[in-house]
């Protein structure tokens, strides 16, 4: 658990216009979703965790208990039904939309680099980010 609390920047990033298109994310805010560098940091209060993801487009926050479903909004305003589950250092999401498409992340804190795994319909994006200093 030593990854809670640090910042992660994204570094690369691959598939993301793909997988936006795949969830239904209109053509204006996939252009600014794509020109950002996200910062994703995972805190824990508790037995509550935090995801933080923040940009100079938008900052997101989901508050969640692992096992439990949350109601949540996506940065492109969507509203979605998410379950997280926490193994070690790798946090699971599966998200659930009400028009039906179901979204999974994976993402795997290391101590260095953050790796996210994005799924939805049949398209993957991965995105990496590293440790701030």
């Amino acid at each position: 658990m030593d990854f809670l609390g640090k910042k992660y920047k994204m570094t690369s990033s691959e598939n993301f216009d793909e997988f936006m298109k795949a969830i239904g994310v209109g053509l204006i805010t996939r252009k600014a979703a794509n020109a950002v560098t996200p910062t994703v940091e995972l805190k824990k209060e508790g037995d509550t965790y935090n995801l933080v993801t923040s940009s100079t487009f938008k900052t997101t926050e989901a508050k969640f208990v692992p096992g439990q479903e949350i109601d949540e909004e996506r940065a492109d305003g969507a509203k979605v039904k998410s379950v997280y589950t926490l193994d070690g250092n790798v946090l699971k999401q599966v998200q659930k939309s009400p028009d039906g498409v179901e979204v999974t992340y994976v993402r795997e804190f290391g101590p260095e680099e953050l790796k996210a795994t994005m799924t939805a319909k049949d398209v993957t994006c991965t995105r990496v980010y590293k440790v701030q200093a």
